[in-house]
């Protein structure tokens, strides 16, 4: 009878053959997968955006909706809303922050996130050569939105359109086939995000009220002679038009320096962005020649009005001859940037995992 056969215990994993989580874009997910979600979500999110991006040569169309997926989430996020909804929760909101950062970092890396947003975001930032610095930028504006800020100065405004649109404007741009060194261009695509923002910080001074936000800056309220917190109060809704006309008027100095920078796209996307500057162009005159009554009943453009703006969109990139505003924005994109940077280096956001919730 032959002597039972001695076992010596084994590591079950050694050390030499452990792998770390592959690294791929989008994930691992499915590109098209990502593109569904992605569509969903500007479907939802956003009517006008979503009108003008079906203009698009479908690749670009692709990774325009990829990038919304991102910026739309990370809103949300930063919000505790759902596409816009009204906000859920405001706590916590340096530990939301950290959740936004270490999901773009993770994307970047090309790691899987759990969230197809994000994922998406990796996808795009990977075929198209957008930087962690790009990013910073848009989430420096859920960071300000986050801390409770409000603008002093119209240069604070600026700044603050920047972040929350004129950078997206830029990696839009570089989305569309921009080169990342071409300046000219990337600042009139800022200047098409700071018009869109402005449009819209005209149009919803009621609900941001209403959320306890103000963008109008506190030198502006100065001059109207209007108390802190009362400017939605009926007394004021004269003063308050008057405001309301003077963002329409800055943005209108934006989406007419935008306009310069849509010589250089190829045809179907000039055509896509001049649509979008028609259409928001179109809510910021809309505040204005209601007067006091623009926050009565939102603003809202049309699918009869969206489909007029298309149209006139079309026979202003085939004639291809934007005409200069008669004066340039007071701030450009280089100037935001130097009081950006003079803030200090981007930090490398944290890899350790969030704690639980207790």
């Amino acid at each position: 009878m032959s002597r039972p056969r001695r076992v010596v215990p084994r590591m079950l994993a050694p050390s030499r053959i452990l792998r770390t989580t592959p690294t791929q874009a989008g994930g691992g997910r499915e590109r098209w997968s990502l593109v569904e979600h992605a569509y969903d979500s500007i479907a939802k999110g956003s009517k006008s955006f979503a009108t003008a991006s079906e203009l698009f040569d479908r690749a670009t169309r692709e990774k325009a909706w990829l990038l919304y997926a991102w910026c739309r989430r990370c809103d949300d996020l930063a919000d505790g809303q759902d596409h816009g909804s009204d906000p859920t929760d405001h706590a916590d909101a340096e530990k939301r922050l950290r959740a936004i950062r270490l999901l773009t970092e993770r994307a970047f890396e090309g790691l899987p996130t759990a969230d197809p947003a994000f994922d998406a975001f990796g996808l795009v930032a990977r075929e198209c050569g957008l930087t962690r610095e790009m990013a910073e930028d848009v989430i420096m504006g859920f960071e300000l939105d986050a801390a409770g800020w409000r603008p002093r100065t119209e240069r604070d405004l600026a700044r603050y359109c920047y972040h929350v649109a004129g950078a997206v404007g830029v990696m839009m741009a570089v989305v569309m086939g921009v080169p990342k060194d071409d300046s000219d261009t990337l600042d009139r695509a800022c200047d098409l995000g700071m018009a869109f923002q402005l449009a819209n910080i005209a149009r919803d001074i009621g609900e941001d009220d209403a959320a306890d936000r103000c963008y109008l800056p506190v030198e502006w309220l100065v001059e109207e002679d209007i108390e802190p917190g009362q400017h939605m109060k009926p007394h004021h809704r004269g003063e308050l038009a008057d405001m309301a006309a003077r963002l329409v008027t800055l943005m209108e100095r934006h989406e007419a320096a935008a306009k310069l920078g849509t010589t250089r796209l190829p045809f179907r996307s000039r055509w896509a962005v001049l649509a979008a500057a028609r259409i928001y162009g179109a809510i910021g005159r809309e505040v204005r020649a209601r007067g006091p009554a623009a926050w009565d009943h939102r603003v809202v453009i049309g699918r009869w009005e969206k489909t007029k703006h298309v149209l006139g969109a079309f026979w202003e990139a085939l004639r291809n001859r934007p005409q200069p505003p008669e004066t340039m924005p007071e701030w450009t994109r280089g100037d935001i940037l130097i009081d950006v940077r003079m803030a200090g280096p981007i930090a490398k956001p944290p890899m350790d995992p969030l704690p639980d919730e207790s």
